[in-house]
């Protein structure tokens, strides 16, 4: 590689960065002030859109009270929230072991600490959202939560950043709907609307990171980040809501689990979460035949 396509792409970067760094600036939020903690929660109002409970849609859903419904949904919106709090604390070592003695004075080392920051006040707003709902503790399982530790050791260049625009494409969709619902509870429709903004800067970084890092990758690891990536998916998706939830709320956990595992209508707003994230992985050449079959196990595509 010449001197001047190193400066060429390395500009390139920078002139991405320097835009959300503008942005950062522009537009950010404070949870503290801007969310109405103190305001009551409505008895009546949901966690999140019912249209996106992982039961909505089955037979078991239908003979649920009107209450019971409310609850799940809280509770969802709660598992979804600490795994997504989880997994913030492991993309801020991602990003930080990524950086590591870069130069300070670019752009892209500069916006990388901005993104940590963003994260750490997101899991500070998450957890507070939940102790306001009463959520309980909900983690990943034993096994993904090891995994994860191997892979935010180890990942680097687009590894790192594959994950978390995974996490991130796929509670876009999701947020962007709840932040507009208008019988679900305010501090997760404002939290969202937070979500969302600050996100859309995040996204941007992590996919111009991926670019960068497979601007000259060979097939062998192009085909090796396309199956990490998926294999990120697969465990992120099945973390989201935990199956302690549905004994929580008073429900059957097998019959439960069985009837989110053959819910058609999840398995469509899952694929309808994922649209523009596959677009991106397939104009990246990422989304290969071996890494479509493991994101059609989770209804990705």
């Amino acid at each position: 590689m010449t001197a001047a396509t190193a400066f060429r792409e390395r500009t390139t970067i920078d002139d991405v960065t320097a835009r959300l760094l503008a942005s950062s600036a522009e537009l950010s939020y404070d949870p503290q002030t801007e969310v109405a903690w103190d305001q009551p929660i409505p008895e009546d109002h949901y966690g999140l859109n019912p249209e996106w409970s992982t039961l909505y849609g089955t037979r078991l859903w239908s003979e649920m009270s009107e209450e019971q419904r409310v609850l799940l949904t809280r509770h969802e919106v709660g598992s979804i929230m600490q795994t997504g709090i989880w997994f913030e604390m492991m993309l801020q070592q991602l990003i930080l072991r990524d950086q590591y003695a870069k130069n300070p004075a670019d752009s892209e080392f500069r916006f990388a600490l901005t993104e940590i920051a963003d994260e750490c006040r997101h899991s500070l707003m998450f957890a507070r959202t939940c102790d306001v709902l009463g959520i309980p503790k909900y983690l990943p399982p034993r096994l993904t939560v090891e995994l994860a530790r191997l892979l935010k050791s180890t990942a680097r260049a687009e590894q790192a950043y594959g994950p978390i625009l995974i996490a991130e494409e796929i509670l876009d969709v999701m947020q962007r709907d709840w932040m507009r619902g208008e019988n679900v509870v305010h501090i997760v429709r404002t939290t969202s609307k937070i979500h969302v903004v600050e996100e859309a800067r995040h996204m941007k970084f992590a996919r111009a990171e991926i670019i960068d890092g497979l601007e000259h990758a060979s097939r062998f690891r192009r085909e090796r980040s396309a199956m990490l990536f998926a294999g990120a998916a697969y465990f992120i998706v099945r973390a989201m809501v935990s199956p302690e939830v549905y004994t929580n709320v008073g429900l059957d956990r097998q019959r439960a689990l069985e009837e989110v595992r053959t819910n058609q209508h999840r398995k469509a707003m899952m694929r309808l979460s994922c649209v523009h994230l596959m677009d991106f992985l397939a104009d990246a050449g990422l989304l290969t035949r071996r890494a479509m079959r493991v994101y059609q196990s989770v209804d990705m595509i």
